[in-house]
């Protein structure tokens, strides 16, 4: 059974800011792709539990929660990679 993905507002911020329609649709398809699976080869679970996890997008990173008992997936943060790690 696929997972719910829902975007916080900071990261859809970063979305939105985008210029490069090409870059975006990796990070959208990206996104998309974790629904059906929320723990992809190559991704990273960040510590402090929370179960927190980062997948890569060329330099950026897609910083997302998995919350399973409800099925959804809860993407935190969108960033470059110097500097996505300094809110999470």
């Amino acid at each position: 059974m696929p997972y719910t993905v829902e975007i916080l507002r900071r990261a859809e911020k970063t979305l939105r800011a985008l210029t490069d329609r090409k870059f975006y649709l990796r990070l959208r398809n990206t996104i998309d792709a974790l629904a059906v699976e929320p723990r992809p080869h190559g991704c990273s679970k960040l510590s402090g539990g929370k179960d927190i996890y980062r997948v890569r997008v060329g330099d950026h990173r897609i910083i997302y929660q998995v919350i399973d008992d409800r099925l959804l997936i809860l993407v935190v943060d969108i960033g470059h990679r110097r500097e996505v790690y300094r809110t999470v």
